[in-house]
């Protein structure tokens, strides 16, 4: 840390120097004509003897990442959006304004302008004939600027990991690239992306705890959105057919390397559809984003390959109970149950429902096992207060979720539109709640009321982005494809 103090001191000082000079170290005037990699890519087959007759000029700007010093002139290397470039400042060049090299700093931004030349070494390199400090750095990068590997400040300063780490910028570009198409491949299928609201009186969509603000003017309590699904359907009533909304919510859980407070999801609604038709709507549209970002439906994830070649396995939540090992006493007994979970040590509460008890069984045994794309089907009524019952099986629901790499993907189900059925489902949360459940949906008397005008037949569904960009590009944490992820404040 001294030793760090000392270098900010002694670049305090340069900036002083820089000043009495009168050289503003902030300027910011300056245009570049090209990028590094441009450069790189135009004159890639041009030889040495080519460039020194074509005379090619040039100006690039960028942050200083390597320099070396040799007297009366100095290599550098500077960096920008696209890569790295190598650029050549000699005395003789730049004049007076060579004074300035000696006060150029690792982490300086520059603009500089000049010829462009092949080294003996043929590396491709900008000969300055001028240049302008547009930034001085006043902190020193890290580890002498060969990489920034302590995670809690990867995260916490993610600014720094960006310039030190250049892989970190390609799995951002990623998930711009794995949204774009996401979009390109829905507006393609006919939905139209919408917007609704991210601060709701009441809370609904999910079964999560929420996170509570207050707004001043109206003097009423407001809670950040778990999920836009009522809002959603309730664009379908309106008479939409296919909407999507591309989306942040906010639940006030833990956080762990597949949990972060804030995520992205993506979630869309389509009329006179199921959640049939949605298992292979969802093999394809994965199948595009991979095929689009990554070229390729095989997709390396820790020490497995994912294959997204549809189709995928569909299996029956209780069948999926029943391979593992699961007894048929205990899928039908609420009291066999509890006791086969508590002989495998699982800390499940007194009084839990036989379903919750059976969730968890699955979350145990079951989904861990899940590592190549699988959807689990036909989940119970009370873990899904949204979704339509199964014909001939009213205990269960049409609902699937994916499962990839031992983690839940995707969400979907046949929508419940029967008002009374809604309504009844909501006061059996309404009472869960009152038992204690933070997770229990609220009841909502406009989306009942919604609902009573008549929905279409619709099925919907939600893809976690972030675990989604987790998978394509080989990412074991959240924290490291969310750009600025939720930490404990700095001591």
């Amino acid at each position: 840390m001294e030793e760090t103090n000392e270098l900010v001191e002694q670049r305090f000082k340069k900036l002083d120097d820089l000043r009495s000079l009168g050289i503003d170290p902030y300027s910011g005037r300056f245009c570049p004509e090209a990028h590094a990699e441009d450069l790189k890519s135009k004159f890639e087959s041009a030889s040495r003897e080519t460039l020194e007759a074509e005379e090619f000029h040039t100006s690039v700007a960028g942050r200083i990442i390597a320099m070396r010093d040799f007297g009366k002139a100095s290599f550098a290397h500077i960096q920008d959006a696209t890569g790295k470039i190598q650029i050549y400042l000699k005395k003789d060049a730049l004049g007076e304004k060579y004074a300035l090299v000696k006060k150029l700093d690792i982490g300086d931004i520059i603009g500089v302008s000049g010829k462009v030349f092949r080294t003996k070494t043929n590396e491709l390199t900008v000969g300055v004939k001028d240049l302008v400090l547009l930034s001085k750095s006043l902190r020193p990068l890290p580890e002498k600027w060969h990489g920034l590997k302590d995670i809690e400040i990867r995260y916490r300063q993610r600014y720094v990991d960006l310039i030190v780490n250049p892989e970190v910028k390609d799995i951002f570009a990623k998930r711009s690239a794995i949204i774009k198409s996401i979009r390109e491949f829905l507006e393609a299928k006919g939905f139209i992306e919408v917007e609704t609201p991210m601060m709701h009186q009441i809370p609904g969509g999910a079964a999560a705890r929420p996170f509570k603000t207050h707004h001043n003017a109206l003097s009423i309590d407001l809670y950040l959105r778990v999920a836009p699904e009522l809002y959603l359907k309730r664009l379908l009533v309106g008479g939409y057919e296919r909407v999507f909304e591309l989306n942040k919510n906010f639940r006030n859980e833990g956080i762990s390397t597949k949990h972060n407070p804030e995520f992205t999801m993506l979630e869309f609604y389509m009329a006179y559809k199921d959640y049939n038709f949605l298992m292979s709507f969802t093999e394809e549209i994965l199948s595009f984003v991979a095929h689009k970002v990554l070229g390729t439906l095989k997709v390396p994830y820790g020490d497995e390959v994912i294959d997204l070649a549809p189709p995928w396995p569909r299996v029956p939540m209780l069948d999926a109970l029943k391979q593992k090992g699961v007894p048929d006493a205990a899928i039908t007994d609420p009291e066999k149950a509890m006791e086969w979970a508590r002989s495998k040590k699982l800390d499940i509460p007194t009084g839990s429902s036989h379903t919750k008890v059976l969730d968890e069984i699955f979350k145990e045994f079951v989904e861990p096992e899940l590592v190549q794309p699988t959807f689990i089907t036909d989940y119970p009524v009370e873990l899904s207060p949204l979704a339509k019952r199964k014909a001939g099986s009213p205990e269960l629901v049409e609902r699937f979720e994916l499962f990839i790499a031992a983690r839940e993907v995707a969400n979907a189900f046949s929508e419940l539109n029967d008002p009374i059925d809604q309504r009844e489902r909501f006061m059996k949360q309404v009472e869960a709640k009152q038992e204690g459940d933070e997770e229990a949906h609220w009841m909502d008397e406009d989306f009942v009321r919604a609902l009573e005008y008549g929905m279409p037949p619709a099925a919907g569904e939600g893809i976690g982005i972030d675990r989604l960009v987790m998978l394509l590009t080989n990412s074991q944490s959240i924290r490291d494809i969310v750009l600025f992820p939720q930490l404990k404040p700095e001591q």
